[in-house]
């Protein structure tokens, strides 16, 4: 450990403390730090690894997370110094770290940035008992703080660019740079210099975390964020305006239990964080679309909810309301606030009146969970969002663990009450990491704002509205690297939004072509075919039927979640039926069709054998199909269309299936697609299996790919059921008429839609192709009927048979 009298360093973990200094001070400070060491730097001369031995130094820690560490420990070898290497565990093989007499490791990935971190560079200098460290382009260089305790460890530090070293023989030459801090400079260390992760135990500099969204950079553990440190880091930069935070303006406290000493708290809270409630309320802005939000705070008494706390809320909900806003809520409590007793419980109906009437005039509102989320706030608002998303590892439930093993006296698995284990019995939409929740918030918001509401359209546009908007966060980030003028500034926050649009997850960005991309290359596509004639028959098999189930149920044939990513932009999974579990045999969420807002869902197989056990292999469960529903019923109020890609042997039938009422699932389903105030398209891209396909084949337009089936049954089944004898299932396919071709005859379905040469499988970009150019010209059509219109095509289409 680096002694106490220098660093002063404590543990910080997730106990509520005192808040933090802001953000903001730590990052200008630090380029102030390195602007000034780096002037003071460029008048010390060159030197060679001779003379950094001659200048006292026996030992040196090198510290290169490039591929010149080999010829720089070669070089202090041949000049008589004694290397270590700090490395970090995916560089174990590296040559330098195994020529090196002495390693030491700072942590698991050089990608998490521990070769830059003050604690573990200085540890590892200590550790190796180092006279002086060696840096190869490193921003500690430059580190006014770490040059700093550096001197006071009597510690020389010695820098040099990655492209000077094979030049000069790995230094043996004059290029290493001393780097020091100016003599009258002070020692920047506090008690909060460093912070210990409570996951990984790592210990980390705290401007580091800081600068990480306040994450541990070697295992991503999320710290908890103060109100203010939240709303720098969502919304965009002056937006917010703050209220209930002035004396006037404030809701007055109560004591309505006379509890001992409960208003004497309430005033030590309010010294202590600057804060006068456990959560912050105001108007603000995300991507420039502006937004009502409230943050809760940890600090305060640990977010407990207390009339105040739900008077805010409400009146924010209210407010919300009156102005036609969106509501975003970031919860973070321990519950209820004891000391207030019953009138603590009423805020949560209170609260949940409010939401109520904010959703039933067409307005959305977005939940935010954070670590902790429990007692009556997961039991009223955490829970009642239009989509909830939680960080990860965050603590959510009801009543808690000690107090379930307590009364019932059964033990608990591991995940029990985590985010994770919330996602997978589909209570939550989506667990997203801190770096994203500006950029999804942003994308929901666009997604259910209104056409005249002047938001963005389609995730382009919103991708280039947070570019244009920084966040109080991105605005400190890039002034620290470039000049103060606005545009300098402002070009660096769009290079990072830049950045951070290519981390788009391959389900978002890969493959998907801007709306007029897609239409100039359907152009040039061979169109659908809507009505095949009698020479594309002829040239089938002796028993189409049978080769189209054959080929349906290839395992290389692209599957629906393909058809879905390469149909939208943008998507946002949502998963789960808010009551028992998330089923990944049906993908469900919202995304961007030719630019506008889109429901889709997908009955997906899996890609893989371990994909396709996960996914059941696309025979979904009871909630899954509820999960469908829920998202069909969201669209609807949100007037969204509604796009399914049908891919499914059958609906699950099994003993739990039937517990938990598949037939009522299918049938809900069922009663929602015929009365659904939307457009609604449909096209089967592999197997139809029955009334497990049907529950999202009742739409507007039907189509099927050429090689896809449809049928009451498996042929399998129908053989067995008919003639007791399943080897007659190419017989059975013939019977049911399974081929596309014989289907659109019977005009079940509107169009088939061909692959290509041979099948998808051999085909898929061409196959996708039709499929997309499918569904846009038919949601195109069907947008521009009235609605009553539609609903009666709708049943009159269904009505002839």
């Amino acid at each position: 450990m680096l002694r106490s009298k220098k660093t002063a360093y404590v543990t910080i973990g997730d106990a509520a403390a005192a808040p933090a200094a802001p953000a903001a001070e730590g990052v200008d400070a630090l380029a102030c730090e390195q602007e000034s060491a780096a002037i003071y730097a460029a008048t010390e001369p060159l030197k060679s690894l001779v003379e950094v031995r001659s200048a006292g130094a026996a030992r040196v820690l090198v510290v290169d997370a490039g591929a010149t560490g080999e010829s720089i420990v070669a070089g202090c070898l041949a000049a008589g110094l004694v290397p270590c290497v700090a490395y970090t565990e995916d560089m174990a093989r590296a040559a330098h770290v195994k020529l090196a007499p002495k390693t030491v490791c700072v942590g698991k990935s050089r990608e998490t940035g521990a070769l830059d971190d003050n604690y573990r560079v200085l540890s590892a200098a200590e550790s190796a008992d180092a006279q002086a460290i060696l840096l190869v382009d490193s921003r500690l260089a430059v580190d006014e703080r770490f040059l700093s305790m550096a001197a006071d460890e009597h510690r020389s530090v010695y820098s040099v660019p990655v492209a000077s070293i094979n030049a000069a023989f790995g230094g043996i030459t004059r290029v290493w740079r001393t780097c020091s801090a100016p003599s009258d400079a002070a020692l920047h260390v506090s008690d909060d210099s460093w912070v210990t992760c409570p996951k990984c135990h790592r210990i980390s500099d705290a401007q580091r975390v800081l600068a990480n969204h306040k994450m541990c950079p070697e295992c991503g553990h999320h710290f908890r964020m103060t109100s203010a440190e939240r709303l720098a880091s969502v919304l965009d930069a002056e937006s917010f305006e703050c209220w209930f935070e002035t004396e006037g303006a404030d809701v007055p406290e109560t004591d309505p239990l006379d509890f001992p000493g409960y208003l004497d708290k309430i005033g030590g809270m309010r010294k202590k964080t600057g804060l006068r409630e456990g959560v912050r309320c105001g108007v603000g802005r995300i991507a420039g679309m502006r937004v009502a939000i409230g943050v809760m705070d940890s600090t305060f008494f640990m977010g407990s909810m207390g009339s105040v706390v739900g008077e805010r809320i409400t009146r924010l909900t209210e407010h919300a309301t009156e102005e036609g806003l969106p509501l975003v809520l970031f919860t973070c409590s321990g519950g209820a606030r004891m000391q207030e007793g019953l009138v603590s419980l009423m805020q949560m109906a209170k609260i949940s009146a409010a939401i109520e009437r904010h959703g039933d005039a067409g307005l959305p509102y977005f939940s935010v969970i954070t670590d902790p989320t429990t007692g009556g706030v997961t039991a009223s608002f955490a829970m009642q969002g239009d989509v909830i998303i939680s960080e990860p590892r965050a603590l959510i439930g009801f009543a808690g663990r000690r107090v379930i093993q307590d009364t019932i006296r059964q033990e608990l698995p591991k995940e029990f009450q985590t985010a994770e284990f919330a996602l997978e019995h589909g209570l939550i939409d989506a667990i997203v990491e801190r770096p994203r929740i500006r950029e999804t918030l942003a994308n929901l918001l666009a997604l259910h704002a209104k056409p005249e509401a002047g938001a963005p359209r389609g995730f382009a546009a919103v991708l280039a509205a947070l570019a244009a908007n920084p966040t109080k966060c991105e605005l400190e980030a890039a002034g620290a690297q470039l000049a103060a003028d606005e545009r300098d500034i402002l070009s660096g926050v769009r290079a990072v939004a830049a950045k951070a649009a290519a981390a788009v997850p391959k389900h978002v960005a890969n493959g998907v072509r801007s709306v007029a991309t897609r239409r100039a290359y359907r152009a040039e596509i061979e169109q659908y075919t809507s009505k095949p004639g009698a020479a594309k028959q002829a040239e089938a098999a002796e028993n189409p039927a049978w080769a189209s189930v054959q080929t349906a149920r290839d395992v290389h044939r692209p599957t629906a979640g393909r058809y879905l990513e390469a149909t939208c932009e943008g998507f946002f999974e949502c998963h789960g039926d808010r009551g028992f579990a998330d089923d990944a045999a049906i993908v469900a969420g919202i995304g961007w069709v030719a630019g506008e807002p889109a429901t889709l869902i997908a009955q997906e197989k899996g890609r893989d054998l371990q994909d396709r056990i996960k996914r059941n292999f696309g025979c979904p469960q009871p909630e899954g199909y509820r999960k469908s529903l829920r998202l069909m019923r969201q669209a609807e109020r949100f007037g969204r269309a509604v796009v399914c890609f049908v891919d499914t042997q059958g609906a699950f039938c099994g003993k739990e299936a039937e517990e938990r009422g598949q037939g009522n699932a299918i049938a809900d389903n069922l009663y929602a697609m015929a009365g659904l105030r939307v457009p609604t398209v449909s096209v089967l891209v592999g197997e139809g299996g029955s009334g497990g396909a049907l529950a999202l084949a009742l739409a507007d337009r039907v189509a099927m790919q050429e090689h896809a089936v449809y049928s009451v049954l498996s042929p399998e089944g129908f053989a067995s059921i008919l003639w007791k004898d399943r080897s007659r299932a190419a017989e059975a396919a013939a019977v049911m008429r399974m081929n596309a071709y014989e289907i659109f005859d019977m005009d079940i379905v509107d169009a088939v839609l061909e692959e290509g040469e041979g099948s998808a499988s051999a085909n898929p970009d061409f196959a996708i192709a039709n499929v997309v150019a499918y569904v846009e010209e038919s949601l195109d059509e069907l947008s521009a009927l009235p609605i009553d219109e539609l609903l009666e095509q709708r049943y009159e289409r269904f009505r002839k048979f």
